[in-house]
């Protein structure tokens, strides 16, 4: 179906994201700037149709695939029958949803032999902008461009990772090493000043948001050490072994000193360890 319209494989994160913004940009072309004509298109008469976004921003109102399996994860089958039975608004919020779903499909289909670190990386490039049917819906400003991805380092992507993880998630013990904060959240700010203001403004918010819900979850947790509740701004870090966490303080652990902790154990489990 995309034979001439791919590039190479992505094999990188910043690759990958690339072409997600790429396809996201011809759907929304497709069902924002040129919905008279997508609309047209979608002729209920005709056999299955998807909506295709490409990576040099086009799109396409087309037949599946016909290989199985396909070489790329397909589309929604079959957008066009419900056109006229649907509000136009409704049936291309429907599309829209679709759409997200493929958009993600395939940038994860792309990043499926990523590392923890560069798929939670790839996430969050994905969800810090608006959806496909946030825009169409109205609820988020369409943006004709997006500024390139800048590249980010291996300890800016931990800091992702770190806090958007819940502490009582087995699967990302080893990962979560410091209590995530306010000020960490606004730092990681700084990573998306290529985009406009509006966008950032937009993703300061849903930040904050997810902040919020943090510090409320993290509001009862107390130290393995001293036995003092959480606050917030303070430096605490999880043991890898019992996942309690501790003041940084308490354990003589800096933030400078965890950057470069893989797994921490703390005195309890370090004791024990020796004893036997």
């Amino acid at each position: 179906m995309e034979e001439n319209s791919l590039p190479p494989n992505p094999r990188t994160v910043d690759e990958v994201f690339r072409d997600f913004l790429g396809r996201r940009s011809g759907i929304l072309k497709a069902l924002v700037t040129d919905v008279d004509a997508f609309y047209q298109q979608c002729e209920p008469e005709k056999e299955n149709l998807c909506l295709y976004g490409f990576p040099d921003e086009q799109w396409e109102v087309n037949l599946p695939a016909e290989e199985v399996p396909p070489e790329l994860p397909e589309p929604a089958l079959g957008i066009n029958f419900a056109r006229d039975g649907m509000q136009r608004r409704d049936w291309l919020s429907l599309v829209a949803v679709h759409s997200d779903a493929w958009l993600v499909s395939v940038a994860f289909y792309f990043g499926a032999r990523f590392d923890r670190n560069e798929r939670g990386k790839l996430f969050n490039l994905i969800n810090d902008i608006p959806t496909v049917l946030d825009v169409v819906t109205g609820r988020r400003p369409l943006k004709e461009s997006i500024a390139p991805v800048k590249e980010i380092s291996g300890r800016e992507s931990n800091a992702v990772l770190i806090n958007n993880k819940p502490a009582n998630n087995k699967a990302y013990a080893s990962t979560m090493k410091v209590k995530p904060s306010k000020s960490s959240y606004q730092a990681h700010d700084t990573g998306h000043d290529e985009y406009e203001d509006e966008a950032v403004d937009d993703i300061e918010d849903a930040e904050d948001d997810v902040y919020d819900g943090d510090e409320e979850e993290h509001e009862s947790t107390s130290c393995g050490m001293c036995g003092e509740n959480y606050v917030p701004d303070e430096f605490w870090i999880c043991c890898d072994i019992c996942e309690r966490w501790f003041h940084g303080q308490c354990v003589k652990i800096t933030p400078a000193r965890a950057e470069h902790i893989k797994q921490y154990k703390c005195p309890p489990c370090s004791s024990k360890r020796q004893r036997v």
